[in-house]
C-alpha cells in the first residue's frame, strides 16, 4: 500500500498488519523508511531521483545523519517548487523539459505554469542540479 498520510505511524500500523508499506509523502520520505517504508511513491521523484536515491542508500547503509541531510535538501527544494503561484505539476514539467525531457504541460482541468513562475522553476532547477552536484 501506499501510505500518503503525514502520520508516519501509519505505516506502522500497516506493517503490523503483515501489508508492504511505500511511503507517500516525499517531505518524509526518510521518516517513512524509517518506519518500516520499504520505499517510496512520490509526485516529485521525477525532477531529482538522484536525491531520493541517495536518501534511500544512506539509509540502509545506516548513515542517518547524512539520509536526514539528504532529506532536509529534498524538503528545501520541495519548498522552492511549492512557492509558484501557479500548478505544482506544471512547475515540475518545466523543470523536466529544462533537464531535456520535454513531456508537454499538465492536462485540464488542471492550469498550466503561469509566467510568474519562471524564476521559481529557475531557482528550483538550479537547487536540484547543486544538490545532485555535491551528494551524488
Amino acid at each position: 500500500v501506499k501510505n500518503s498520510s503525514m502520520p508516519t505511524q501509519d505505516i506502522q500500523m500497516f506493517k503490523d498488519a503483515g501489508v508492504l508499506v511505500f511511503n507517500g509523502p516525499d517531505e518524509q520520505y526518510v521518516s517513512g523508511l524509517a518506519m518500516g517504508a520499504c520505499a517510496g511513491i512520490g509526485g516529485t521523484y521525477a525532477v531529482m531521483p538522484e536525491l531520493f536515491l541517495k536518501g534511500y542508500d544512506l539509509f540502509h547503509k545506516g548513515e542517518m545523519a547524512k539520509a536526514q541531510e539528504s532529506q532536509y535538501v529534498i524538503c528545501r527544494i520541495l519548498y522552492k517548487m511549492c512557492s509558484a503561484h501557479g500548478n505544482l505539476y506544471a512547475v515540475m514539467k518545466a523543470i523536466l523539459a529544462k533537464k531535456g525531457v520535454e513531456c508537454g504541460s499538465v492536462r485540464k482541468p488542471m492550469p498550466g505554469l503561469i509566467d510568474s513562475d519562471a524564476a521559481v522553476v529557475d531557482e528550483a532547477a538550479a537547487m536540484i542540479d547543486a544538490a545532485i552536484a555535491k551528494y551524488c
